[in-house]
């Protein structure tokens, strides 16, 4: 009751300011990326909130009404997304305001995860905050001026509720409009992609940020109830290749305390981030490679488990770049353990991904449901080096060369479009812009529910550079890594989100 005549009250204080636009949900009619709408967005076109899809005629809409955006990403693997999505946007009266007082546009961070990302470190820079979902406030141009993550529906005590903040921001952006207008020049500025991260790379110096992950990993792994993540399962993997190679015993004892809960847990459940199809193709490949440097029979048995559970899942992911990671782990994980029926379905899924979703010329297309003709949608950079990297493995186990061919029109791609001048790759092409407003591009390096695109774009061009000979190839994955050393130096969001970029700057130079 008390909430209710707060909501009350909050609208029709907002009235004066506010104009009632004709809003509508738009979310069914845009369709997704070109095909259907995914099953997070089908969600928000059941709810009373009047969302928009992220396209130029929502911000069209924002300028003629005067409002100022509300912007929500989240995924289908956030929980606090769905419970916000049960007992938040459901809600009529929370709705009624936010139809009144902004033009909200609903994003899936895995359908546009360039968006997500652009905005997790516009929230990170504004409030400190990391995590999902991302409620943030944008002026008509897309410039965020004020956000955060979850939001409950009411908080009279801290004023934090989203009863609360509605009518505050929405007074704020038409009373305070120039000062908000220069926070939100300088978010801008903060978060965007610079030159200070460029730095020499060092042999060493990759050596002490391993050491540095390792320590990182361990507390990870003695943490209670800690659940599995593809970067756990990554970072694992990676310190097994540290032992392998250079008899590093901490690596190895690190690692396999790390994997030890794993072995005796009967499913894979992921994180708040992590999709659990995602998870298991990461700890396949760990388990796999875990066996072949120790030889332990459990690391054998836990990891057939898994790839064989991975193979019996029929329905592929809806994004080229998670598709090509979990069957690049797939094949690799399935070679090693001794699963050659798997390791051809992985090898003929690759094939699949080929036909559906890449063009010679054109790239890789990020949604496999599109139904805009090849060669026409955009896709992102995390699809055109997942793609790549996977082909490199379909031609280390089958010797190929059309997969090879395949990686090096891939690279042709990502130079054309996406290459930043300052040094390293953008995640979005600039075809993907929407006209007349902010369109700043993010460079991903550090991982998150995949690995970093740039530290994927590094290690594809490492490993062309080493098959075909040519020193163009890694003088250009040397280049890459460089131009992000500055920033891995005790920079990453957390240390495990390096490992990536360790293993592709270990591969280039090496460490001692």
């Amino acid at each position: 009751m008390h909430r209710g005549i707060l909501c009350a009250a909050a609208v029709l204080a907002a009235s004066c300011f506010a104009e009632r636009g004709p809003l509508t949900n738009r979310i069914v009619q845009s369709g997704g990326s070109g095909g259907s709408v995914t099953s997070y967005l089908a969600r928000a076109a059941r709810q009373p909130v009047d969302w928009q899809p992220w396209d130029r005629e929502a911000f069209a809409l924002a300028a003629r009404l005067d409002r100022p955006i509300l912007l929500y990403i989240g995924s289908d693997s956030c929980r606090a997304c769905a419970e916000a999505d049960r007992s938040i946007y459901t809600d009529p009266q929370i709705a009624s305001l936010i139809n009144t007082l902004f033009v909200p546009v609903r994003v899936d961070r895995d359908e546009r995860p360039d968006i997500a990302r652009r905005y997790q470190a516009a929230v990170e820079r504004m409030a400190s905050l990391r995590g999902w979902p991302l409620t943030v406030f944008l002026t008509a141009d897309a410039s965020p001026f004020f956000g955060g993550t979850y939001f409950p529906a009411d908080d009279p005590v801290t004023g934090r509720g989203l009863t609360q903040i509605l009518p505050e921001v929405a007074k704020r952006y038409h009373d305070q409009r120039a000062i908000l207008m220069q926070q939100a020049a300088i978010v801008r500025q903060l978060a965007l992609p610079g030159p200070g991260a460029r730095g020499v790379l060092r042999g060493g110096v990759v050596r002490e940020e391993i050491d540095g992950l390792a320590r990182e990993l361990d507390q990870v792994g003695r943490a209670p109830g800690v659940q599995s993540s593809v970067r756990v399962a990554e970072a694992a993997s990676l310190l097994l290749t540290a032992y392998a190679q250079g008899r590093d015993t901490l690596a190895l004892r690190v690692a396999e305390r790390a994997l030890a809960v794993r072995l005796d847990t009967g499913a894979v459940r992921g994180d708040d981030d992590d999709p659990p199809r995602l998870v298991r193709a990461a700890l396949a490949g760990a388990l796999a490679k875990a066996w072949v440097v120790t030889g332990d029979v459990r690391y054998r048995e836990r990891g057939r488990a898994i790839v064989r559970e991975l193979a019996r899942e029929a329905d592929p992911t809806l994004y080229a770049d998670r598709e090509a990671f979990i069957m690049e782990r797939l094949m690799l994980a399935s070679a090693t353990l001794g699963e050659p029926a798997i390791e051809a379905r992985a090898r003929a899924a690759i094939d699949v991904l080929l036909r559906r979703a890449y063009a010679k010329g054109w790239g890789v297309r990020h949604s496999l449901t599109s139904a805009v003709p090849l060669g026409v949608s955009v896709g992102l950079l995390q699809d055109q080096v997942q793609v790549a990297s996977a082909c490199l493995v379909a031609h280390q186990l089958t010797g190929d060369l059309r997969y090879i061919e395949t990686a090096r029109d891939l690279v042709v791609i990502i130079e054309r479009d996406y290459a930043d001048s300052l040094g390293g790759y953008f995640d979005a092409a600039q075809s993907a812009a929407i006209p007349g407003v902010v369109n700043d591009r993010t460079k991903q390096v550090f991982d998150d529910v995949l690995p970093g695109a740039n530290a994927v774009a590094a290690a594809v061009l490492a490993r062309l550079g080493a098959v075909t000979g040519e020193l163009a190839y890694r003088r250009r994955a040397q280049a890459t890594l460089e131009a992000f050393a500055g920033a891995i130096r005790g920079a990453a969001p957390d240390g495990l989100r390096a490992t990536s970029y360790l293993a592709a700057a270990r591969e280039v130079v090496g460490a001692p």
